[in-house]
């Protein structure tokens, strides 16, 4: 590995980090504080709006309905997710935020918009256009090798809910 590609894998491994770091102690310092990132990006999954089916928020987050189902009673529990029977389907159940759920939802997201404002915001369009297509690199080969080790190890796949 050259000086540059040095750099961009030291830049790439602090922001990862900090990240994670930065989410973890904003959520144990908070009103949310029994709420785990991994719980929070569930909340995500199911999305403000969502009334929706367990597989649909399984598929989203990339996880079985059995990994999903642990979750999920965790956060009923805790309060910040509604489960019902559909109405016309009693197979099929659905999921909601409660307005606990919404809130942490809403506060969580904050700071991605503070993120995503402070990474564009001195960007012009060809700058943006450029870090868009960069972006879009990075999370194609992330998926492909998160895709390849969860077929590979899907034993693994339920530590990631």
């Amino acid at each position: 590995m050259n000086d540059y590609e040095k750099t961009i894998n030291d830049l790439l491994l602090d922001i990862y980090d900090k990240i994670l770091v930065t989410e973890e102690k904003a959520l144990s310092r908070g009103i949310f504080k029994d709420i785990s990132v991994a719980e929070m990006h569930t909340l995500e999954g199911i999305g403000l709006y969502g009334n929706r089916t367990m597989s649909e928020t399984a598929t989203t987050l990339g996880i079985t309905t059995g990994t999903l189902t642990v979750a999920i009673e965790r956060l009923v529990r805790k309060g910040y997710v509604d489960r019902r029977r559909d109405t016309e389907d009693r197979r099929v159940v659905r999921i909601e935020l409660t307005k606990k759920g919404k809130l942490a939802y809403r506060m969580h997201n904050k700071f991605h918009n503070l993120l995503v404002d402070r990474l564009v915001s001195p960007l012009d369009e060809p700058q943006r256009d450029v870090l868009m297509q960069t972006l879009a690199c990075i999370a194609e080969f992330i998926t492909d090798q998160y895709q390849r080790y969860i077929a590979e190890n899907p034993e693994e796949e339920h530590k990631h809910a």
